[in-house]
């Protein structure tokens, strides 16, 4: 009887090989797990050694290259081009699709009133050209107005663009990358700069010149007209200037100390909008009389 019972138990030892041609099955599992015996008849404790060895999925190595180099501008136009490109064609830099949806919205958006101007001049109405024509307030309202542009369009549409340009190649590591090849931080750093400004030049400063050269077409403006508005329109260009460089400088601050594209986007939207909050805040606080006398 122990003769039959010891060649069954062989037997199913020998049964329960475990390869790659023999199906798992629940009882393969739990004798893999625990056993096919007992455990009773021994006194000591079974620890199994862990020989498992640590592999490398794929191992980076980046080595200099020691051949003919092009030029610094060269190099430095194929990043710029790789940024700017990838806003209107693949095979660039993959920037989102809210991205681009939010810089075509924030384009024709911006583009509110030259419409209004051209309807003025179609149906010749005078009291709409007053409101939405070219003049002093409206060509600083068109760059540096806070609602809406400053409020929802340039602040969020500057968010969408810096977030990531830089914390994004220090989380996938692909900053690694672009300095093993000879390319200088500063190099690097006003690549990305001018590549985030030059896109929001395309919605800011673009529409103004549209704005400005649309009342010269369609109202027929003459040289005077042009002599005495033109110091105004350069102001404004500035304006925009100062106002690009600002959420530029911000949002790449910011992503600089990041590895995400969320806390550079909403800091800059929060600096912005805070920073103006604290100013009303502060001009309402200075508008009452007891105030106002001790600032005095």
């Amino acid at each position: 009887m122990s003769e039959q019972l010891d060649s069954t138990s062989q037997t199913t030892a020998n049964d329960l090989s475990y390869s790659e041609n023999v199906p798992v099955t629940g009882q393969g599992r739990m004798d893999a797990a625990w056993g096919s015996k007992d455990g009773d008849e021994s006194t000591t404790a079974q620890v199994t050694s862990n020989n498992a060895s640590v592999g490398y999925v794929f191992e980076q190595i980046y080595k200099p290259w020691n051949g003919p180099l092009n030029p610094r501008w060269m190099r430095n136009w194929a990043i710029l081009r790789h940024h700017v490109l990838g806003i209107f064609r693949k095979g660039h830099r993959p920037w989102s699709l809210p991205t681009k949806l939010f810089i075509v919205i924030v384009f024709i958006a911006s583009l509110g009133d030259v419409g209004l101007t051209l309807l003025s001049a179609l149906i010749g109405s005078p009291e709409l050209h007053t409101m939405w024509g070219v003049n002093r307030d409206n060509l600083y309202g068109h760059v540096l107005g806070f609602f809406p542009r400053n409020m929802l369009y340039y602040p969020i549409l500057a968010a969408l663009l810096v977030g990531g340009v830089i914390s994004e190649d220090r989380y996938h590591g692909t900053s690694a990358l672009y300095f093993s090849r000879p390319i200088s931080r500063f190099d690097y750093v006003m690549m990305k700069y001018i590549s985030v400004a030059m896109i929001q030049a395309f919605v800011v400063l673009l529409t103004l010149m549209i704005y400005y050269f649309v009342e010269i077409i369609v109202m027929g403006r003459g040289w005077a007209w042009i002599i005495d508005t033109f110091p105004l329109f350069l102001v404004a260009f500035v304006g925009g200037i100062i106002l690009i460089v600002t959420y530029t400088s911000i949002g790449l601050g910011l992503s600089s100390v990041s590895k995400g594209k969320f806390f550079p986007g909403i800091g800059l939207v929060a600096i912005v909008l805070g920073t103006k909050t604290l100013a009303v805040l502060v001009s309402n606080l200075f508008e009452r009389d007891v105030m106002s006398a001790f600032s005095v």
